[in-house]
């Protein structure tokens, strides 16, 4: 029921947080492949809202088990791959739905070490770092966005920052030849989604470890700027990527009151507030 001059203008539902833990055992080794993802469906999905007809609701317990199922049938090495298996599946065998967008991240398992060799079936769990991806598909079209969350990356030199904007209430001093620790996100588009994903993703992460260690910044702007540069300029597969940077509050410590001098060698963090910085890098049609 609904009154007059009122309508459903948009809607959408799904399942979050599906995580799954793949072990393919082959004769010499295993792998191990940790996702999580979110599924969202688009479509007809309008009575179930204005009259309580559930006839086209696949429940949302289903996606997770469909998921669970795909992740037997599709051991895939990039997480490209398997969300591209499961918006294929639930497009093909559900009319109802018009529309599939599934994100995904990959939480990093490191093979252990004993006694000098890698262990054939013993992991660390790694860093905050991940692999992440984002696929919305209709039958018509597949946009696939890949990128990197929670990069931390520290220079120890090599970054400054001056010569910038004053007014009454400004105190920061003029850096230079400085400290620079930054969390870095990284998000790209790829032209077609047909492309060899996982060596797209390696060659990113090292020409942003690349230009990070080299780049001689200005800012973070400026940092952030050379890093997608140096990927749109690299990777022909790509189209778009978009960028973050928060920089992680490590200064100085302030000896002089103990009698010490600090000559950049000890630093305080302050995690209260953050400088942060985003940008969009799109390549020319």
């Amino acid at each position: 029921m609904s009154a007059p001059g009122i309508h459903l203008a948009e809607n959408e539902y799904g399942e979050s947080s599906v995580r799954v833990l793949r072990v393919t055992r082959r004769d010499d080794r295993h792998e191990v492949k940790d996702m999580t993802l979110d599924v969202r469906f688009q479509g007809d999905f309008g009575s179930a809202h204005t009259a309580g007809e559930n006839r086209n609701i696949l429940p949302a317990d289903t996606m997770r088990n469909t998921i669970l199922v795909l992740a037997k049938q599709y051991p895939a090495e990039a997480i490209e791959e398997f969300v591209q298996h499961a918006t294929e599946h639930f497009l093909t065998y559900n009319s109802q739905i018009s529309k599939v967008e599934i994100t995904a991240q990959e939480q990093p398992w490191t093979r252990m070490t004993v006694d000098g060799k890698p262990h054939s079936s013993a992991f660390v769990c790694g860093s905050e770092e991940r692999r992440t991806t984002r696929i919305r598909a209709t039958r018509d079209e597949t946009v696939v966005q890949s990128g990197i969350e929670n990069l931390t990356l520290l220079r120890t030199e090599g970054a400054s920052f001056a010569l910038f904007m004053r007014d009454p209430y400004t105190t920061l001093k003029e850096t230079v030849d400085a400290l620079l620790s930054a969390n870095i996100s990284a998000r790209w588009t790829y032209s077609e989604p047909d492309a060899s994903y996982s060596t797209v993703f390696h060659g990113i992460r090292q020409m942003i470890l690349d230009t990070f260690a080299t780049h001689d910044s200005r800012s973070i702007q400026h940092m952030l700027y050379a890093l997608g540069h140096a990927a749109l300029d690299n990777f022909e597969a790509i189209r778009e990527i978009q960028l973050s940077l928060r920089e992680e509050n490590f200064r100085p410590a302030d000896l002089k009151p103990f009698g010490v001098e600090n000559e950049s060698e000890v630093y305080s963090w302050s995690g209260d507030a953050h400088a942060n910085s985003e940008a969009t890098l799109r390549r020319d049609v």
